[in-house]
């Protein structure tokens, strides 16, 4: 099945952030709507929207070519689902959720973790990829830290939009004396770099990330878990055609679960089974 994949150019980190690259041979078709209708016999055209700064997850390998468990994941999926046709685009992950919302890009795969919030917004799949817990990531010798509390009054590194970011906003929502967050689009070695130095004190990431973007490990991750979420895939909400197309994907992800692709994958790029639910 033929694919094109749109590259723009951008990094973006936040322990589960991405961003974007170009490619000038892997042009999209300048389509900003959402799925293409397709002639009698022809598959539709579904665009995908994802990131190029998340390491082993959506990211630019040495070749120049977009990979990574997210993006294998659907490419093993498009190949299961003789009605579609997917294609990536890609972009800085604060721009991912908006894009969806404007028929830009048809569904997210990004690592999207289902909370409250997104759930009143965007439809979700039904069956889970990936299963993560969200955690506190100090320097390794910082043994202050344990808690959302004792972060408060200090500065601690998010991105826009990302979930780890709600668990801060939310937490300042309660308290009167407040976490100082701090908004940054920026590649890992920066937040490794910036933790480390003392510019911030922490970050907020999922559990299995801490080694994909701390491999030097110059890292840690303390206290209790702060949520516990399945990774999901992200479309338009109130729209038959959407719930159409994550009712295929997951038709396609129960297959990769039964015939052990998807546990495969995840062991390959991220370290570990992640997709079981027993990993939570």
């Amino acid at each position: 099945m033929k694919k094109t994949f749109l590259l723009s150019a951008a990094l973006i980190f936040t322990l589960a952030a991405a961003g974007c690259g170009t490619n000038s041979a892997d042009k999209a078709s300048g389509q900003d709507s959402s799925a293409s209708p397709a002639s009698a016999g022809e598959p539709t055209k579904i665009i995908v929207g994802t990131g190029t700064g998340f390491p082993k997850v959506c990211f630019i390998d040495e070749n120049g070519k977009l990979t990574g468990f997210d993006v294998e994941l659907v490419r093993e999926i498009d190949k299961r689902l003789s009605d579609y046709e997917f294609e990536f685009q890609t972009m800085e992950f604060s721009n991912l959720l908006l894009s969806l919302e404007t028929k830009k890009i048809d569904f997210v795969a990004h690592q999207i973790e289902k909370n409250p919030e997104r759930e009143q917004k965007y439809l979700f799949n039904k069956e889970p990829y990936a299963y993560w817990r969200n955690k506190i990531i100090v320097a390794k010798d910082n043994e202050s830290i344990k808690s959302l509390d004792d972060l408060a009054g200090q500065k601690v590194l998010t991105s826009s939009t990302s979930a780890q970011a709600q668990i801060l906003e939310n937490y300042n929502k309660d308290h009167e004396k407040k976490i100082d967050i701090v908004y940054q689009n920026g590649a890992a070695n920066d937040t490794v770099s910036q933790i480390t130095t003392g510019r911030v004190a922490a970050t907020i990431g999922a559990d299995f990330t801490l080694s994909l973007v701390d491999p030097q490990s110059k890292l840690k991750t303390v206290g209790e878990d702060l949520s516990e979420a399945d990774i999901l895939f992200a479309f338009r909400k109130d729209e038959a055609d959407s719930q159409k197309l994550a009712d295929a994907i997951d038709a396609a992800l129960k297959e990769l679960k039964s015939d052990g692709t998807l546990g495969k994958l995840s062991t390959e790029w991220l370290g570990a089974d992640y997709t079981a639910e027993a990993s939570k």
